[in-house]
């Protein structure tokens, strides 16, 4: 195996356990231990870690050590305001490309969710609330961008993933998800970005189910 894709290997190996919380925020990683566990170098090890810091997952003090990097709301917010501006220009930009078929796919997925909401599963509600935003995200040229988007989003939800969720927060964001996907087949795709980014994406709108969710 190249020294690229083992790298490669260590940085989804290092996620898996941020997501299942192995690795918790505010914690110093014990390297030595780490790289003996997985059988790497320090290379490897050395150039997944660097990226994971250029993702915001960590923070690598010169003679301290790797800390897993804690999400403030500050963070949080931040964050908000970057995928509301990102998702909305690229919902301007496919104005073109977005077809009924589009919308079809959209109101699939809001059915999905609604059933994953019905059986409290929230595992299922969140891989299709991510499919739903990937319709629009997808048909950009932008790579950079959609990547960035899905970083993001990993920051706020993945790491780690809460066993529990706001349930009054995911059906005000089903109502929502209905707004975008009509805005979106009526042709409206400015109104469609202007309240994915004001609504959808506002801190200050979700603000309430945000100190909730992350309290």
């Amino acid at each position: 195996m190249s020294a690229e894709s083992l790298a490669a290997s260590v940085y989804e190996e290092l996620k898996r356990r941020l997501n299942v919380g192995l690795l918790k925020p505010g914690e110093f990683i014990d390297l030595t231990a780490l790289g003996r566990e997985l059988g790497m170098s320090r290379t490897p090890l050395r150039d997944a870690l660097i990226r994971l810091e250029l993702e915001d997952f960590i923070v690598i003090y010169p003679r301290r050590g790797v800390m897993v990097r804690s999400l403030q709301r500050s963070d949080i917010r931040d964050m908000y305001q970057i995928i509301g501006a990102l998702e909305a220009s690229v919902i301007e930009e496919v104005s073109r490309r977005f077809r009924s078929s589009d919308a079809d796919s959209m109101e699939r997925l809001c059915a999905e969710m609604m059933k994953a909401l019905a059986a409290d599963d929230f595992g299922a509600y969140y891989s299709a609330n991510l499919r739903f935003h990937d319709v629009y995200l997808e048909l950009s040229d932008n790579r950079k961008l959609i990547d960035t988007v899905h970083i993001l989003k990993e920051r706020l939800y993945d790491f780690p993933r809460r066993s529990s969720y706001v349930k009054e927060w995911e059906r005000d964001s089903m109502a929502e998800h209905t707004e975008i996907c009509q805005r979106l087949r009526s042709g409206d795709f400015r109104g469609a970005a202007a309240y994915v980014r004001d609504v959808h994406w506002s801190f200050e709108v979700q603000e309430r189910y945000i100190r909730t969710y992350y309290a």
